[in-house]
């Protein structure tokens, strides 16, 4: 997930060996494509019905579900976006990336795994009508796919600018080709071909980011230099001036903003048992706390190895540039668009399954499993095109994917967690509590110009909950029968 997406990713023009390794790079990333859609086309076959197409048949277990965890949260911005803050700010600005994001994960896991995937939902939005009625359920579909579509209209964007950077193609044709892509594995081969494909993505980033820095580390000049990119102000989370007001609001957003999202729920609830979902998630976490540190160590030290750049996001593609080899250039390349690709689809497929299962669906009333993987596929495709529109207009995408990933989140956090530990409030309570998140938010950000909107929004929304739920108690709803999960 973006901890800074309203920045915009630098990716080298040139590599070593000039126009010829260009090409060999070209050939390579798209011969790793093939490689996608091979694995898309092998699991079509094992589709039987919804619950293999949105949860793999809740089959997955726990390696899988690690893996697929930290490949699906570990985007593009988490190799340059993280690099280049630290770059330019230190520690302080690496809250989101990777230390924040990780504990989102750790809590998650740890706290909440279990209760999730014991629910036996199909979705997060399950879970909002099962607690607190229906018209939850779609109000919470409405503030969870935004953020999806516009996340993965900045990602095919940023695949679009490698594509760029590595061959002739312009940036619309190479924009238009990721999705086209992107939406085919996506659409075809559902959660199973994404989490396989994630195994191979995240498998292929590790090996790019662990290349890197090993190569840059035993580069390393001499240590003396390095004196000034490890003063205590770059080492400190706490920004020079800053309030302890700022820090809080900052840790907030990746932590609370990120606790419950979507894309992070469906693999827990794919998971084999409650205790694969509990453990992959910790185990995913710590692989994700561990792969960020690397370029979050380039980017602390990037002041002391490549001094006195204008954009501190260029901090790792110069790096890779200037020490890299083809062959390990290719591996590098092949990591950032791994970082990319394995985000990009599962935005799409959550927003695909939102809809899907908790709207169209239901409204006709379809019980033919064949019809629902159908109407999924549909609107995973729906929602690719409608990403790819989005993508052309780069700097709106940008602008509104800033937005996505704290509007809404404060109401989704206050109704989850207040739903997952307590039977008090009801369906007017969540409503409430989502409306008053997104109001205040709105408000504080857009009209008052609030620094800490995000934080306020959250108070607004558990504020409203606690006051209303004393005078509404817990529906009660009917749990959704399932299959056995496979062993």
């Amino acid at each position: 997930m973006d901890a800074h997406p309203g920045r915009s990713y630098a990716f080298p023009v040139s590599c070593p060996g000039g126009a010829l390794a260009i090409n060999w790079i070209f050939i390579s990333i798209i011969g790793y494509i093939l490689l996608q859609l091979l694995v898309c086309f092998a699991v079509m076959r094992r589709m039987n019905d919804e619950q293999d197409y949105l949860l793999a048949g809740r089959r997955l277990g726990m390696p899988m579900i690690a893996m697929t965890i930290f490949a699906t949260w570990f985007g593009a911005e988490a190799c340059i976006g993280a690099a280049g803050i630290i770059y330019d700010e230190g520690l302080s600005g690496s809250r989101a990336d990777p230390f924040g994001y990780a504990l989102c994960i750790f809590f998650l896991g740890l706290f909440f795994a279990r209760k999730l995937w014991q629910r036996k939902i199909t979705t997060l939005a399950d879970f909002y009508r099962q607690r607190y009625g229906p018209q939850v359920e779609k109000l919470g579909v409405l503030l969870l796919v935004p953020a999806s579509v516009f996340w993965a209209a900045a990602q095919i964007l940023a695949f679009g600018h490698v594509l760029t950077s590595i061959s002739t193609l312009q940036l619309d044709i190479a924009i238009a080709f990721a999705a086209i892509i992107v939406i085919t594995y996506t659409a075809l081969g559902g959660l199973l071909a994404d989490a396989v494909s994630d195994i191979i993505q995240g498998t292929v980033l590790i090996i790019g980011l662990v290349v890197i820095f090993v190569v840059v580390m035993a580069d390393m000049p001499d240590t003396s230099v390095l004196a000034e990119a490890l003063s205590p102000e770059r080492l400190s989370f706490r920004g020079q001036g800053e309030s302890w007001m700022g820090v809080i609001n900052s840790w907030s957003i990746p932590f609370i903003g990120s606790l419950f999202a979507a894309e992070l729920v469906t693999r827990m609830l794919a998971s084999r048992s409650p205790q694969v979902a509990r453990n992959g998630a910790l185990l995913g976490g710590m692989i994700y706390l561990i792969v960020g540190l690397m370029p979050a160590t380039l980017g602390l030290l990037g002041p002391a190895l490549m001094p006195g750049l204008e954009d501190g996001e260029q901090i790792l593609p110069m790096l890779a540039q200037t020490h890299l080899h083809t062959v390990a250039y290719i591996m590098f390349i092949g990591a950032l668009m791994s970082a990319i690709l394995s985000t990009v689809d599962s935005a799409l497929l959550n927003a695909g399954a939102l809809v899907s299962h908790n709207i169209v669906v239901p409204m006709l009333g379809s019980t033919n499993e064949h019809l629902k993987v159908r109407y999924a596929r549909i609107s995973v495709v729906s929602f690719g095109v409608i990403a790819w529109v989005l993508a052309r207009g780069a700097e709106s995408v940008y602008s509104l994917v800033e937005e996505s990933s704290a509007f809404g989140s404060a109401g989704i956090f206050t109704c989850c967690l207040m739903g997952l530990t307590q039977n008090r409030g009801g369906q007017v309570t969540a409503m409430s509590s989502m409306l008053a998140g997104i109001i205040s938010y709105g408000v504080l950000a857009f009209v008052v110009k609030y620094e800490y909107a995000y934080l306020m929004s959250l108070v607004c929304a558990l504020l409203t909950f606690f006051l209303l739920m004393w005078f509404e108690s817990e529906p009660v709803q009917a749990q959704e029968p399932i299959t056995q999960p496979i062993a």
